[in-house]
């Protein structure tokens, strides 16, 4: 049986004449979201109604914290943080220039200005040295990331956030379920956001969760998001004009079914790591996703490989031009912030963030999802092993 692809025929065992497209993600949906999304569409209410109250409060009932605020993505999730936490025009936030999602655009469209701090080459999370060396008079605000679904060093962050008295938000976009020194992530920021769109684990098609502790900023966050209709004729809650950002009650309901079930996805998920782990041990010059010692638990987001030094930009675009003639969906993990046009206008150019970079051109991801057969896997392995070779890389990985 063949599969066939830049290097001729190949033969990958009995699954390859049978493959299909095999995508970057497929959510994981049961009779459970079925029937709760039946359900809401057979009520008289699809929106403003009671579903999202209580996908907030299981929300963060899950995270062991006080409040949350749906909301319709993880960017209007930071967005309606920074404006809670008074951020704006003229002010700094820093963050850094290697995410998927780009959440870091909320930092300009409050209108302030996004200064990147380099990463650590392991596990692509801030470094907490870089970030010291941005902080300056105008900072506001420090953005972590937990990237991939990897925890960032979050006892570091919260070190120098409060030297500084500085707030420290935490992007959780990618990583719901992971755990840092046993702590699951979500829990380390003054605020915390989370999103729910495909590929996560918990999708709901779109939409996202903002957490936190301080009532404060939770009264901030619900004023900017929208007004309930019985508070439209108060003159205190009228005096800020809301983004109508609200989540409908059928995504609240879908979601809410995927967090009761999140566990048995996570699982499942995690038992296609184990697969992937198996089929990469044997293959020289790629390195599999890194796990620091302080990560208890890693969710990953995808499964996230990264080429060897002796790899380039473009023979990495290679092999995913290869895996997709063979039907497989991949793609480059992260296009580094600072390099996009938006932030290129505001002064950052190649080689600002040396390590983002270098990480950035080779970092692989691969279909991470719960309908993934073993068979599945082990076609998408071999089809980047052949690939690597296809384009003559050597196997050196550091």
């Amino acid at each position: 049986m063949t599969g066939v692809g830049v290097a001729g025929q190949r033969n990958h065992g009995a699954y390859a004449a049978d493959v299909a497209f095999i995508p970057l993600s497929d959510p994981d949906i049961t009779s459970a979201e079925l029937s709760a999304v039946e359900a809401l569409l057979c009520s008289p209410r699809v929106s403003n109604g009671p579903i999202t109250d209580v996908f907030e409060k299981a929300f963060a009932a899950y995270l062991d914290r006080k409040y949350a605020v749906a909301v319709p993505s993880g960017t209007i999730g930071l967005l309606l943080a920074l404006k809670a936490l008074g951020v704006g025009p003229e002010q700094e936030v820093i963050a850094s220039p290697y995410s998927f999602r780009e959440t870091v655009h909320a930092i300009s469209l409050v209108g302030a200005r996004a200064v990147f701090a380099d990463v650590d080459y392991w596990s692509g999370a801030l470094a907490p040295a870089k970030i010291e060396e941005r902080v300056t008079a105008n900072t506001r605000a420090i953005i972590g990331g937990n990237p991939n679904g990897h925890p960032a060093p979050w006892s570091e962050l919260r070190a120098i956030a409060q030297h500084h008295q500085l707030p420290l938000l935490e992007d959780s976009t990618e990583a719901i379920g992971s755990r840092y020194k046993g702590e699951l992530v979500g829990r380390f920021g003054d605020i915390a956001v989370f999103d729910f769109a495909q590929p996560l684990a918990l999708t709901c098609g779109e939409g996202g969760m903002v957490v936190t502790d301080d009532i404060d900023l939770a009264v901030g966050l619900r004023r900017h998001r929208a007004h309930r209709l019985d508070e439209r004729s108060s003159v205190v809650i009228s005096s800020a004009a809301p983004h109508q950002a609200g989540m409908s009650d059928l995504t609240a309901a879908l979601g809410l079914a995927q967090l009761r079930r999140l566990e048995e996805i996570l699982e499942r998920r995690r038992l296609a790591e184990q697969l992937y782990n198996a089929h990469m041990q044997s293959f020289e010059g790629i390195k599999p996703p890194y796990v620091a010692p302080d990560a208890t638990v890693v969710n990953w987001f995808l499964y996230l490989v990264h080429l060897g030094t002796r790899f380039t930009r473009s023979s990495r675009d290679a092999i995913v031009d290869d895996l997709r003639i063979e039907q497989v969906e991949a793609a480059a993990y992260c296009h580094p912030l600072h390099l996009q046009r938006h932030y290129f206008d505001l002064g950052y150019r190649h080689g600002d963030f040396l390590v983002t970079e270098k990480i950035a051109d080779r970092a692989l991801a691969l279909p991470f999802h719960t309908h993934l057969t073993s068979d599945h896997i082990e076609f998408i392995v071999e089809t980047v092993k052949d690939a690597s070779i296809n384009i003559g890389a050597g196997a050196a990985i550091y």
